[in-house]
């Protein structure tokens, strides 16, 4: 489109607010258009988007996948796709994931603020130790490494552990603010289960949990 074409559009944006003008003469976008924009982002419904594409996912890697958001009691299961051949494992919507032992806790526990995980991680590490007093500290040193080696790789994954023959692969979808809302989670039997860093099942979760992200408004690439 020619400029003296495109000029009329630009004036009717520029009056309703849509584009504004800096000192240099050039074009951005307005006042109306950033209202837009966060009208449709408050709107946005984490676990519905990463519900459209999780079908998909369970369908590529012929895994079981689980969407699992933060709520009063930790990391829970809000929506749980099978595969083919479902995976029998306790695991149900509702479920209460471990902010210790799991791929999915662990995972918030890497990306959520300390303080929002401090107190129910202790308290599970209090239950683990029968009630020994751990005091009021952030988990030691073994973990701390672990939620480093999430951070640094962008997913969380457990090797048959907690539950025997079984494995898992964690990734965290961010809200435009670059806040953690949800975890993908695959999940399968340890002897056709790839859990390499950048295998097999990790390279589409990949993919799924930046597709939801930036359906989010934010930079699927981005880690928070």
């Amino acid at each position: 489109m020619t400029a003296g074409k495109a000029h009329p559009y630009m004036v009717s944006f520029l009056k309703v607010g849509f584009v504004s003008q800096n000192d240099s003469g050039l074009y951005e976008l307005g006042p109306l258009a950033l209202q837009l924009g966060l009208t449709r982002l408050q709107r946005l419904d984490p676990v519905k988007e990463a519900s459209k594409l999780i079908e998909a996912l369970a369908e590529e890697t012929g895994q079981s996948v689980a969407i699992a958001v933060w709520g009063n009691l930790g990391p829970t299961v809000v929506r749980l796709e099978e595969p083919i051949q479902p995976l029998h494992v306790n695991l149900r919507t509702g479920t209460v994931m471990s902010l210790d032992n799991t791929a999915t806790g662990r995972l918030f526990a890497a990306y959520m603020p300390p303080m929002v995980v401090e107190r129910l991680l202790n308290l599970e590490l209090a239950r683990q130790s029968y009630g020994t007093d751990l005091g009021n500290k952030f988990p030691g040193e073994t973990l701390q490494e672990a939620l480093a080696e999430i951070r640094q790789h962008g997913l969380s994954r457990t090797r048959g552990h907690p539950i025997p023959g079984i494995d898992a692969i964690c990734a965290p979808v961010f809200d435009y603010e670059g806040h953690l809302v949800l975890g993908v989670l695959v999940m399968g039997p340890s002897a056709t289960f790839d859990t390499e860093w950048d295998g097999e099942i990790a390279r589409p979760l990949r993919r799924c949990a930046q597709e939801i992200t930036r359906r989010l408004g934010r930079d699927g690439n981005s880690q928070a």
